[in-house]
């Protein structure tokens, strides 16, 4: 997917960060919500779903901001600092494909009561736990992932000052 390079003359990526920042971890939350909390799941409906596909529009754009970015800042975009910034981007996709599609599984499965329609008692309850499980882990994976990526491209940018 193209990222734009920049928005109204700045470089899109710092712009376009602040709103992965905020829904990735949103979309997060939503997930581990509607695998544990009946009531929540209730009221999210297909919002879960919805955050869970942006969230992973939004990794793609903001990494390819990111890389246009690190090519115009030339010899700077290749310091040390900015290299780990890349190496925790790098990782993030992975991670935010998984966010959506267990977002829209998870939806999908309690949805269609997935759990109900499966004959035995015991092979019901322990399908219903692993995908509750798999949500849990994939969003909370996603969520550490950003925070790392995030770290470093901060200490990248503002490492030397004050």
């Amino acid at each position: 997917m193209n990222a734009p390079d920049t928005i109204n003359g700045l470089p899109a990526h710092p712009l376009i960060v602040h709103a992965t920042v905020v829904l990735v971890p949103l979309a997060a939350l939503a997930v581990i919500l509607h695998a544990v909390w009946p009531a929540a799941r209730r009221r999210l409906g297909v919002l879960t779903p919805v955050l869970g596909v942006v969230a992973l529009i939004l990794t793609w754009v903001t990494i390819g901001a990111g890389e246009a970015l690190a090519r115009d800042l030339g010899p700077a975009g290749t310091s040390p600092a900015v290299q780990r910034h890349e190496h925790f981007a790098e990782q993030l996709p992975p991670w935010a494909i998984a966010l959506a599609v267990i977002s829209v599984g998870e939806w999908l499965w309690f949805r269609y009561d997935v759990p109900a329609r499966i004959s035995r008692h015991t092979a019901r309850r322990g399908s219903d736990l692993a995908v509750r499980a798999v949500s849990c882990v994939v969003a909370v994976g996603m969520t550490v992932m950003l925070v790392r990526a995030g770290d470093a491209g901060a200490r990248a940018t503002w490492g030397g000052v004050g």
